[in-house]
């Protein structure tokens, strides 16, 4: 894989107050990206295994995908500019009219991280947002600390009825690491003045 990516995994999926913090990172660095919360709802869904009566959008894209013999093979989130995030969602089709094609599409960050969990595809970050990002480790350990609700790859167990209780720590979230949540434009993502958000 190029060096100029880092590849990441979803840590935690925090829900705030009408949207959710989606921790990505590694051992040696964490980031937040800002989902809005039917997003957000479905990536901590795919990451618990939760069965659904019926199937959520990215269930359908990644149901068209299989028909047409294609898959998502990676996601990248390629570039933080203005505040707001960028990312690629990288396909891979191979049927009967070509034996392999690979196709890169433009997507919403939130959309593409929906979809490398629900189908279980590598996540990478580009070196130049990588080294962009705040490292906000210390702020998704004390979320832990305080046994706020958050959905950890590897301990996606908590059930749906908690959340109400954690309301009120959310707040208190915000309010210590300047986690702003005001309204923007559906794409609007701020790593610095407030923390990078995607919606």
């Amino acid at each position: 894989m190029n060096k100029d990516v880092i590849e990441v995994q979803v840590r935690a999926v925090v829900p705030l107050d009408a949207s959710f913090a989606v921790f990505l990172g590694n051992s040696e660095k964490t980031y937040v990206i800002y989902v809005d919360e039917p997003v957000g709802s479905a990536i901590s869904m795919f990451m618990r295994g939760v069965s659904k009566e019926r199937p959520l959008t990215h269930d359908l894209l990644a149901s068209v995908l299989l028909a047409f013999g294609a898959q998502v093979d990676r996601i990248v989130i390629n570039e933080v500019a203005e505040g707001v995030f960028r990312a690629r969602l990288i396909i891979v089709a191979e049927n009967e009219l070509h034996s392999r094609k690979l196709i890169e599409i433009d997507a919403r960050p939130s959309d593409s991280i929906a979809m490398a969990v629900k189908c279980g595809a590598p996540i990478f970050t580009a070196r130049a947002v990588w080294d962009a990002v705040d490292d906000m480790t210390e702020a998704l350990e004390e979320i832990e600390a305080r046994g706020q609700q958050a959905t950890p790859v590897e301990e996606a167990e908590e059930e749906d009825d908690e959340e109400d209780d954690d309301d009120e720590e959310d707040d208190d979230f915000d309010e210590d690491f300047d986690f702003e949540d005001d309204d923007q434009d559906e794409d609007d993502d701020d790593p610095e003045e407030n923390p990078p958000r995607n919606r």
